[in-house]
């Protein structure tokens, strides 16, 4: 490893997944020197299933990843929704030639694994980087001309400035805001089935979302197709607190005692569940202080009703990226206007999300609004209300 210059830029990465990784490599492009540090004792992610909109590989790409993303993804053919109730189809539109002129890139669906590994095989290629693993971090410190992060063996990790990409339950977040999660009552299973265990007419090429009342599943095709990520999520009766464990194939069935033989029978299929019990926060204007900012779901943690995570973290790193070139490595200068570029986007987001999960679990006469509103709308509407979320551009991503 060359030995640092002395005016080179180096910043403390607190988080290996999915945003520390498009952090790390966003700023190497800019030669800044990053030291990423990994809670986990290796480097890697773990879940199941993501999905990758137009906007997600218009970030990739920026990062020079996107091929690497796209030669491990399934292309879908078209979005899909139905009523979990009486098995109808509430809305259905292609995701194909059309829309990819339309917003410039394709819809896909990934492992999370294969994303993290798509972005970590172009971070190992850079010899700026180096990781640390089996890090817990405890604390940071910014004198105003550096930042520092402490972990739970005293260690002390500096550099030029500080960035937490160390997700929903952010240490750093907690010691520069302090404030509380908002637990929804909203409990996510997921699993991964092969495709041998999914029922043949259930074995589309498409994310299909079955809503209910309080509840939904969702599937997709992962890896070829050779396997197929399954989520389930249901309003629970209890007093949650947030947190993943292992789950119960009993409990799940007690949630969907109402819908239809069709997407039940999904329920069957897996022979392990993880049950996440989930929160997001309300969105914050200012995540920069100083030296030291947030990132993905430090910076936003979001409910999963839009799929869209993983796409903001990767748009936020390489948002950072492009400030730092503008603000010629001015840290404090690059984290304001990363922060001014991206508060606003990331907010419409998690409160668009928020208000989604209602959309999805609607019941009663709420049910058959919205499937009265979606039910054959032609697909150029459905592209006319994403365009402010699919359309993002790497080219004016920044806030000038």
């Amino acid at each position: 490893m060359a030995a640092q210059n002395k005016n080179e830029l180096s910043v403390v990465i607190v988080g290996g997944g999915i945003g520390g990784m498009a952090a790390a490599l966003a700023l190497s492009r800019q030669g800044v020197r990053i030291t990423l540090l990994e809670q986990s004792a290796e480097i890697g992610e773990i879940g199941a299933g993501i999905q990758l909109a137009p906007n997600a590989f218009a970030a990739m790409d920026a990062l020079g990843v996107g091929e690497n993303a796209r030669r491990r993804a399934v292309f879908t053919e078209r979005l899909i929704m139905m009523d979990a109730i009486d098995g109808e189809e509430i809305a259905n539109f292609e995701v194909g030639e059309a829309f990819r002129k339309r917003f410039g890139n394709p819809y896909a669906v990934i492992h999370r694994a294969d994303i993290h590994l798509s972005i970590y095989e172009a971070v190992k290629e850079s010899p700026l980087i180096t990781f640390h693993t089996s890090v817990h971090i405890v604390d940071v410190e910014d004198d105003g001309r550096r930042a520092t992060v402490i972990d739970k063996e005293g260690r002390r990790f500096t550099g030029d400035a500080v960035i937490g990409c160390d997700g929903v339950k952010s240490v750093i977040r907690e010691k520069l805001v302090g404030d509380q999660p908002r637990v929804s009552g909203h409990v996510v299973y997921r699993a991964v089935v092969p495709v041998e265990d999914m029922p043949d007419d259930l074995r589309w090429n498409a994310p299909a979302v079955w809503a209910g009342p309080n509840n939904h599943l969702v599937h997709y095709p992962l890896r070829g197709g050779q396997q197929f990520n399954l989520v389930v999520t249901f309003h629970s009766r209890e007093k949650e607190t947030w947190g993943v464990r292992e789950g119960s194939k009993d409990e799940v069935l007690s949630y969907f005692t109402d819908i239809c033989d069709r997407p039940k029978r999904l329920l069957d299929k897996p022979t392990s569940w993880k049950r996440w019990s989930t929160a997001d926060r309300d969105p914050i204007e200012t995540w920069s202080h100083g030296r030291v900012t947030l990132l993905g779901d430090a910076a936003h943690p979001m409910l999963q009703y839009l799929a869209q995570g993983a796409c903001m973290a990767i748009e936020d790193a390489v948002t950072l990226g492009a400030a730092m070139k503008h603000c010629q490595n001015d840290i404090e200068a690059a984290f304001k206007l990363y922060e001014r570029s991206r508060a606003t986007r990331t907010a419409r987001v998690l409160l668009s999300a928020r208000e989604m999960g209602r959309i999805y679990h609607a019941k009663g006469i709420e049910r058959h609004v919205r499937n009265s509103l979606w039910h054959e709308r032609p697909a150029e509407r459905y592209y006319d209300a994403l365009e402010w979320l699919y359309g993002w551009r790497a080219e004016n991503c920044l806030a000038l």
